[in-house]
């Protein structure tokens, strides 16, 4: 009988070497995070803006999944950062609003990947104790100072970030009290000394010491998050920028008040005709393309090493900006330029072409799908579910869209209903497939009393699910 065994292992090993098959487990994917702040999915020819300079991202979008219709789980920068690295809505990780610090109960992405991966954060992190090494990665670069008001108690609030100590090598001296660069400085300097270079030097440092040891790397940009300007400034013409076409349509009673004081404001500062928001889109253009120089350096950087064809990448927002649509140019809103962004998911070992995906999603399953491309095992603490079933064709994505705010639950259906319940204000609800621009709010129309009850017990439920308490009174008079 042993004679049996040891022959019938000895075969085995010569079946897997004549087939060239391998014992050993496949090996672990890399990850590559590439964050903006405030970017309008408008803002790259993939989708369909033609005459913004991307080549970097249209090129990275001919090999990936890209998804027209992907929705953040807060459109403010705080919360949904948190979401994108904790993989849980802000009413379950807690930062439910900018300057609230996440918890350290709460588990990371590189804390679930585990300590086989060498991991990064490089860039903006606005979670809580900005410029100090935390969550699991074991590279830190700091890119912002001004948020001494979150370091936890005991820290050192006269620590400045690495970009900061950067531009002192460089020569320059800080223009705010306090020992501190402005954000207006840093863009104001030659394009070689602003941030998206300095955060592309760094990256690329990673990736050239990281070896064969597989790893995580967030890279997080400020731009194109106001003070909307650098260097490219004058990279496009204010008269060749076309607005976007519900760019004059006005808020009237039935819209929230909250709503319309931002839109007043806006058309005031920048308005109340073209010109002004045409010249500050021209900008915000110029810092898209700023930062695609930068994510050009880097996947360049990644291909160079031959490190592409085992490296998942991610690039994305942490949520829009309406850059003139019904004359508001804030966040911080349910239309679809706030909470809708650009997503783009290279996953070589699932396709090498692109893929347009126009299913609504939401990118509370980009935690979820990221454990299951890097073969590790998704808690069931997730609200969230990998997209790699769908994305391989085995199941339809028929999912709803959740957005919350402190006072506000939003739905987007998967067959185009969108409503927002808002506390103590009135509420919306838009049919996007009849009104993809917004502009009809049926919420107080008598025949949508129907849909209005069916949306609102979807969302109860999901709240159920998720373990979500808060309560709306809603005006649905």
């Amino acid at each position: 009988m042993k004679v049996s065994k040891i022959i019938l292992s000895v075969f085995i090993n010569l079946l897997i070497c004549r087939c060239g098959l391998s014992q050993e487990t496949e090996p672990k994917r890399n990850l590559l995070f590439i964050m903006t702040d405030q970017q309008h999915y408008f803002t790259s020819g993939v989708y369909g803006n033609d005459f913004i300079q991307t080549p970097a991202l249209d090129s990275l979008a001919n090999k990936s999944f890209v998804f027209q219709n992907a929705y953040v789980s807060q459109p403010v920068c705080a919360p949904s950062r948190a979401s994108f690295v904790t993989g849980l809505y802000p009413h379950t990780h807690g930062v439910i609003d900018n300057n609230h610090p996440l918890s350290k109960e709460i588990a990371t992405l590189p804390e679930l990947l585990g300590e086989e991966y060498k991991s990064a954060y490089i860039g903006k992190w606005h979670l809580g104790d900005e410029v100090f090494k935390q969550r699991g990665f074991e590279t830190w670069v700091s890119m912002e100072d001004g948020y001494q008001e979150e370091f936890s108690e005991g820290r050192d609030v006269n620590q400045r970030s690495d970009y900061h100590h950067w531009l002192l090598e460089r020569g320059y001296k800080p223009d705010k009290k306090g020992n501190r660069f402005s954000r207006g400085f840093a863009a104001s300097l030659p394009i070689e000394h602003c941030k998206p270079t300095f955060l592309k030097e760094k990256a690329i440092d990673f990736l050239a010491d990281v070896g064969d040891d597989p790893f995580v790397m967030y890279v997080s940009f400020l731009e194109p998050h106001k003070p909307y300007t650098g260097p490219l400034d004058s990279l496009y013409d204010p008269a060749d920028i076309i607005l976007p076409k519900n760019f004059w349509h006005e808020l009237g009673e039935n819209d929230p008040l909250r709503y319309r004081h931002t839109a007043a404001s806006d058309r005031e500062k920048f308005g109340p005709g073209e010109q002004g928001y045409k010249e500050l889109i021209a900008r915000y253009w110029g810092l898209v393309s700023q930062v695609d120089l930068s994510v050009k350096a880097i996947l360049d950087k990644l291909q160079s090493l031959k490190l592409d064809e085992n490296t998942i990448v991610v690039f994305t927002s942490d949520h829009g900006s309406m850059m003139g649509a019904h004359g508001m140019v804030s966040k911080d809103v349910m239309y679809e330029e706030s909470a809708r962004v650009p997503f783009i998911l290279r996953a070589p070992q699932l396709s090498k072409v692109q893929t347009i995906i126009n299913d609504r999603v939401s990118l509370i399953d980009l935690v979820p799908t990221l454990l299951d491309l890097s073969n590790e095992k998704i808690p069931t603490s997730l609200p969230g579910q990998s997209l790699i079933p769908f994305l391989k064709g085995e199941q339809q994505y028929n999912r709803d869209v959740m957005i919350e705010w402190t006072d506000i639950r939003t739905i987007v259906t998967h067959d185009g209903w969108k409503m927002a319940l808002i506390e103590n204000d009135m509420s919306l609800l838009f049919d996007l497939n009849n009104d993809p621009l917004e502009t009809r709010n049926l919420f107080y129309k008598e025949e949508s009393k129907e849909i209005i009850a069916e949306l609102t017990e979807k969302i109860r439920q999901w709240q159920l699910q998720t373990n979500d308490s808060y309560s709306l009174a809603t005006n649905s008079e």
